[in-house]
């Protein structure tokens, strides 16, 4: 199989396809919003290595993620994510659009994307600490786009915006930044998932667009 990048064919995905970048997503989200417990360190340890996606470029970077699942504990998992993004006063890595985009917390791109989610018809749970341009935030919204039930808002237009104006001009920074931190292990083997599919999603939109 080739190396390439192999991009998604929107315009004709199947069910199966649309469901596997659904809960791909789902799974992003999971993991850079908290470090795996017991139970999803589990199903890793007997999950299939095959990718969620075929095509060799994102093969490399899933199984690197279930050999790192299958490494790690609960306890290790969680203080290396504390270590990268809580911690006391500045995190060593931020998850939030606004830092990349901006350079600082709760500017512009934090106040349009709200307007957008609005639009969408969706609002931030208010018994979350995390504001609406979390990197999971981003990742779940993608996930409703994708796999929600009301065809007005969840369809590949509304996809397309989406990622081009949240995730896009972003996602692919923080993840150079988890990747170059020196206690990134875990975390780089997400990141590098991660990023490998915001390429995979974004060469998929480039065709949507031809």
């Amino acid at each position: 199989m080739s190396d390439r990048l192999t991009a998604l064919s929107f315009a004709t995905a199947d069910d199966s396809e649309e469901l596997a970048r659904a809960e791909l997503y789902g799974l992003l989200a999971r993991l850079w919003m908290a470090a795996p417990d017991e139970a999803l360190l589990e199903q890793f340890r007997v999950a299939v290595t095959q990718a969620p996606q075929e095509g060799a470029f994102l093969e490399g970077p899933w199984a690197a993620l279930v050999a790192a699942m299958r490494a790690t504990t609960p306890q290790a998992a969680a203080q290396e994510y504390d270590a990268l993004f809580l911690g006391v006063g500045k995190p060593e890595v931020f998850l939030y659009g606004s830092y990349y985009l901006a350079g600082f917390l709760n500017e512009r791109p934090l106040a349009v994307l709200r307007d957008d989610l609005a639009a969408l018809g969706l609002a931030r749970d208010e018994q979350r600490g995390e504001t609406e341009d979390h990197i999971a935030a981003l990742c779940e919204v993608m996930r409703y786009l994708i796999a929600g039930d009301d065809v007005a808002v969840c369809n590949l237009e509304r996809q397309r915006r989406f990622f081009r104006s949240h995730l896009q001009p972003w996602g692919e920074k923080l993840c150079d930044a988890v990747g170059a931190h020196p206690r990134a292990q875990l975390y780089a083997a997400l990141a590098d998932l991660t990023r490998a599919f915001l390429q995979v999603e974004t060469q998929g939109f480039d065709l949507l667009e031809l």
